[in-house]
């Protein structure tokens, strides 16, 4: 099992979910859908590590992540998760490769050229990022995430920025990479036909997480 969340409840001027459940296991994608506002953003970030919930235990790995001390939990994250976030993040100035150069300085892994073809970025490889389309980012962007061979990986809306065919390759490639490498996807996306390519799909709706 990669991910064991329980009791899960989040708070801001009010209560956001109480009292979730949800579980990951290895080769296995989950998607949460929900209207602007919901919570679902919040509780991706419950699970990934970047902001702790109100109440409630998320375990990763076997290790309830909320109880590591700060240097155990950044080297978690750093090793072993990869979260795909809306925005690019990409370094303005530099070329694809030298984006790509930094991750793998972080990760310690080389570029990874079947990861760029399978994106459809390969030819890419030379060009500055202000030189790519908004598709072409954040499937850099998402690579870049890859390159890492994280165990798990929770993406916020990664492929909002793509036309439905676009999208649909981003999404096989995202899937083939957690089957090749007994990983785990959990996604959170407003497109249904996103939603509906995962092994479970849930709607995030007053606070309840109920399966689509």
């Amino acid at each position: 099992m990669l991910l064991h969340a329980q009791s899960l409840t989040h708070c801001f001027e009010n209560t956001l979910y109480k009292d979730l459940e949800l579980t990951l296991e290895s080769k296995q994608s989950i998607a949460i859908m929900g209207v602007s506002g919901s919570g679902k953003s919040t509780l991706l970030h419950n699970l990934s590590t970047m902001l702790k919930p109100t109440s409630g235990q998320v375990m990763l790995f076997g290790l309830d992540i909320y109880s590591l001390k700060p240097h155990i939990l950044l080297t978690l994250r750093r090793e072993k998760i990869g979260i795909i976030f809306q925005a690019h993040y990409l370094f303005r100035g530099f070329s694809v490769k030298e984006n790509l150069e930094i991750a793998s300085i972080l990760s310690g892994n080389g570029i990874d050229m079947e990861l760029l073809e399978k994106f459809g970025i390969a030819h890419t490889l030379h060009q500055d990022i202000g030189s790519l389309s908004g598709g072409q980012q954040q499937r850099l962007s998402i690579v870049r995430i890859l390159t890492k061979k994280p165990k798990i990986i929770f993406a916020d809306e990664p492929t909002g920025n793509l036309d439905s065919q676009s999208a649909y390759d981003v999404m096989e490639c995202l899937l083939g990479f957690i089957r090749d490498s007994d990983s785990g996807l959990l996604i959170v996306t407003h497109d249904i036909n996103v939603a509906k390519m995962c092994d479970r799909a849930y709607k995030l709706e007053h606070g309840v997480l109920e399966k689509l």
